[in-house]
């Protein structure tokens, strides 16, 4: 039996519905140890045959015979192992990667096989000193002579140890020297017991052979012998191979990144600059957040919950009035202080119109309450938090308008306070308490309070008949984590079936405005975004680009055997490349200019307003890695669906 057998191979090309054949029912049986020319003139069909021998061309009747078996030129996976493991090209124009090295044009074809790493740089090595180039490994094709080109393409065609060498015109771009030393490579090769197939129009270059085929006319129409095919070694022992790894892809696509780094730089910096600005703004929003945190804390315990009556129309009602009141009893202050967590329960009185008169200047008492859990000493400026009979005023409205330049003498001065309560039938009463100014309070430009003590005003309201019910209750929590629960266990008291209590914490606050710096962060970062858009279709171009300028050497990769998959992968893994080294460098300037910024801003508000959070971090790798991936999806399907012959033949 044959070791390769074509039978009545036809193949016709159309203009139109005009047909041209170009293969007119081909039968030729070849052996191992041959070394047979194909010999005729241009455009008699000689390299349309050895596309179809090397399993590119599909598109055409006739059966080939491998061994025994059958190739069904329908099945393109089956192609792709044939030409993995048995054919080896070695072309006139050489068709070598010009961005690869010498080493690395060979290894291309032993990446799909079962070598090792160290195994396949050994036998690259090897088959270049074999030809003579064991001095020029680490040079680029554009720096070798024509000769030298068409000795790495013997070896990258030696190199997975195929049964079957083609040659298309292997010497038809040497000279007379170089000629002669390629056909004896040729000549060795079949001695090995390798099937060797050379399309030629030299009758000098047949006669080198073991057997001329002639076509003419998409005919054969002479076959002559002569020699002997050379014996087939025994002992040979075939390399196995095997479809390439996702990692050789990724290889590959470093190698041709690093050789146009230059070029792909500006497409990484625009891409790194918009992943820089989102990463900036969402570390800055984790800033803002901080910020308020850190200034809330210090202002109010995160473990104290601040307790009111629930109502739906809390605006219409007042204290007292009946069955919709909105204070609290002493027996409902007690109940929630037997909360599981809570340690203490403390009453509180929020006062309404509260003023002062001091000398011929009266002072609103905005925001007037008493001193509670919630509050910390830090917010005390000057004097001391209240005792009896003794109130804080806020610094800004109050101690500020008495002197501006010197607003902690207003420490210690006597005042009489006077304040609206009701009483237990909700008519309004006036209150009034002398008072010892102890202390000057300041939350901030954002905030106004007052305060005394619960037991001055709740004196002062029994004094004068008013109701002495507790607007509000300040819990105080054992521990901030138990915080929300215990204000999930206070919002579900009812009593009747309905709510009692609204519970409000720090986090309630702090939750408001954390939904505020979201969402305005959030836009910054969505006009941020436009850039990526803009760094997403640079990509796509590069891309287009880049599968245009390397349309040849997709073809090359697909004669070595690649898949479609392995192209598109090849492509793919250039866009991710470049989106991820996008990334490293968006980082870099998010670190080195967010310290910077820190830096600056520290000096202003004493906090580190750009956090970067890991959260943060991988967002943005993910959203580069997304990116990248997208813009490569167009480009690497359009490599991969390119016909291998066409893209062969392009320039």
């Amino acid at each position: 039996m044959a070791f390769l057998t074509l039978r009545d191979i036809q193949k016709s090309y159309f203009l139109g519905k005009e047909e041209f054949p170009v293969l007119k029912g081909i039968n030729l049986e070849f052996e191992l140890g041959e070394f047979v020319s194909i010999l005729g003139e241009s455009g008699g069909g000689k390299s349309t045959l050895m596309n179809i021998i090397g399993g590119l061309d599909r598109e055409f009747d006739g059966e080939v015979t491998f061994e025994g078996t059958l190739l069904d030129h329908k099945k393109e996976k089956q192609l792709d192992e044939y030409r993995r493991g048995t054919i080896g090209y070695i072309y006139q124009a050489y068709n070598l990667i010009s961005h690869l090295t010498v080493l690395d044009n060979v290894l291309v074809s032993l990446e799909m096989t079962n070598l090792s790493q160290k195994e396949r740089i050994n036998r690259a090595t090897e088959l270049l000193e074999r030809v003579g180039l064991g001095d020029q490994m680490k040079k680029h094709p554009n720096q070798l002579s024509g000769g030298q080109k068409q000795r790495v393409a013997i070896a990258r065609a030696l190199a997975a140890d195929p049964k079957i060498i083609i040659a298309d015109e292997p010497t038809g771009a040497l000279d007379s020297q170089n000629t002669a030393e390629v056909l004896t490579l040729l000549e060795e090769i079949a001695k090995e017991g390798k099937l060797v197939i050379a399309v030629t129009h030299s009758q000098e270059v047949a006669n080198h052979g073991t057997r001329i085929v002639h076509l003419a006319d998409g005919k054969i129409d002479g076959d002559q012998r002569l020699k002997p095919a050379y014996p087939v070694p025994t002992d040979n022992v075939q390399i196995a191979d095997r479809p390439l790894k996702a990692s050789a892809s990724y290889s590959n696509a470093f190698k041709h990144l690093r050789y146009t780094f230059w070029r792909n730089s500006l497409i990484m910096l625009g891409t790194a600059i918009g992943l820089f600005a989102v990463m900036l703004f969402s570390g800055l929003g984790n800033g803002i957040k901080a910020y308020i945190a850190d200034q809330v804390n210090s202002l109010a315990n995160p473990t104290a919950v601040t307790v009111q009556r629930y109502s739906k129309n809390a605006n219409s009602q007042r204290p007292g009035q009946g069955e919709g009141s909105l204070t609290i009893s002493n027996s409902q202050v007690k109940q929630l202080a037997d909360l599981t967590h809570v340690k203490q329960a403390e009453p509180g009185y929020v006062l309404a119109n509260g003023q002062f008169r001091l000398g011929t200047t009266t002072y609103a008492l905005n925001n007037m309450s008493t001193w509670s859990a919630s509050y910390q000493t830090k917010i005390i400026k000057a004097g001391t938090k209240p005792g009896k009979d003794e109130m804080v005023v806020d610094k800004n409205t109050v101690a500020k308008q008495y002197s501006s330049k010197d607003w902690k003498s207003i420490v210690g001065k006597k005042v009489t306070v006077t304040w609206v309560a009701a009483k237990a039938d909700g008519t309004p009463v006036p209150v009034s308490r002398e008072l010892t100014i102890s202390g000057v309070a300041d939350f901030g430009h954002n905030q106004v309070t007052n305060l005394t003590t619960y037991q001055t005003v709740q004196a002062a309201n029994k004094s004068v008949g008013a109701s002495t019910d507790a607007a509000m209750v300040t819990v105080k929590v054992n521990d901030a984590k138990n915080v929300d629960s215990v204000a999930k266990k206070i919002n579900a008291i009812k009593q009747d079936g309905k709510r009692q209590f609204n519970a409000i914490t720090i986090g309630d606050i702090l939750g408001t405005i954390n939904t505020i710096v979201t969402l305005a962060t959030t836009v910054l970062a969505a006009i941020a975004g436009i850039s990526l858009v803009v760094s997403a279709l640079m990509i796509i171009v590069t891309m287009f680009m880049s599968v245009s300028e390397r349309t040849k050497e997709i073809g090359i990769l697909r004669a070595l055997g690649e898949s479609k998959k392995d192209v598109r992968r090849l492509f793919t893994a250039e866009s991710l490349l470049i989106g991820f080294f996008s990334y490293i460098l968006a980082l870099i300037l998010a670190f080195g200019l967010g310290a910077i910024l820190n830096n600056v801003l520290y000096k202003i508000a004493k906090f580190d307003m750009i956090q970067l959070s890991l959260t943060n971090i991988i967002t943005t790798l993910i959203l580069a890695i997304v990116i990248a991936y997208v813009a490569a999806l167009l480009p690497a399907r359009r490599a991969a669906k390119l016909n291998p012959i066409d893209a062969l033949s392009a320039d």
